[in-house]
């Protein structure tokens, strides 16, 4: 398995110092937090993204994702949910990124509206997605945290442009085993987000194998099932001012996942 970390733990840091950090700590790619305030946005002019493209080239390293923050399931009209997320698909294609996250964002919906409209706007994009060789994620998270709420979604829309990131720390704090994500993500899954944490009820990021979340057992879920693709650390460092930075952690985090079999 490749290994690529989320620039969601260095907020703001310069590409080029990124792009060091992946080489010089054993991660191949990079999920890109694509915000207006990091270097790496939507804002970006078509030269801008050909230059950000051609330093990934002579990095070596893969732009893995724009992480993007659109919600797909949530209330309200459709129209400003496709085109943020397509927004964020030009972006994608413009750098060489192959993927798009985005969320469901369903919040207090009743799950067959919410459901509907993830289904809808998924749909409307897929396509645009596909033309331009680049894939929507949608994320476990929030109103959809578990991977049957994923799948449910992306077995209806059905369409080579559309896939899952499986987020283990919100399956794991929704009670799904991590053999069952899988086997629910299986037929959608494009990688799979790993972090960890001190409690259910205290998400503060911690080095990789300091809390408690079944790392092991996610990377022998993947392992078993055939699963040779990415793993990405997405450490919250944006949202938790008191973490440890991430930077010095990364090569530890790289061994350790390496260790598990990935």
């Amino acid at each position: 398995m490749e290994l690529a970390f989320s620039t969601l733990g260095v907020p703001g840091m310069p590409l080029d110092e990124v792009l060091a950090l992946a080489t010089g700590s054993g991660y191949e790619g990079v999920e890109l937090r694509a915000a207006a305030d990091e270097p790496v946005n939507p804002g970006l002019d078509a030269a801008e993204r050909a230059g950000v493209a051609e330093r990934f080239a002579a990095s070596g390293v893969t732009p893995l994702t724009i992480a993007a923050y659109a919600g797909m399931a949530q209330d309200g009209p459709d129209e400003p949910v496709v085109e943020e997320a397509l927004a964020a698909v030009r972006l994608a294609a413009g750098i060489g990124a192959g993927h798009v996250r985005v969320f469901p964002r369903g919040g207090d919906l009743p799950p067959s509206e919410a459901d509907a409209n993830a289904v809808r706007r998924l749909a409307a994009v897929a396509p645009v997605a596909a033309d331009l060789g680049v894939r929507v994620l949608l994320e476990t998270h929030d109103s959809h945290s578990t991977a049957a709420a994923v799948s449910r979604v992306l077995d209806r829309v059905d369409h080579p442009g559309v896939g899952a990131i499986w987020d283990l720390m919100h399956t794991w704090r929704a009670d799904e085993d991590p053999q069952d994500s899988y086997r629910a993500l299986a037929p959608h899954l494009a990688y799979v987000q790993v972090k960890d944490i001190a409690s259910r009820t205290d998400t503060t990021p911690l080095p990789l194998g300091a809390g408690v979340l079944p790392l092991a057992a996610c990377v022998d879920s993947l392992r078993a099932g055939g699963y040779r693709g990415w793993l990405c650390w997405e450490y919250e460092a944006l949202w938790y001012s008191g973490a440890p930075a991430l930077p010095p952690l990364l090569p530890a985090g790289a061994r350790l996942l390496r260790g598990l079999g990935a």
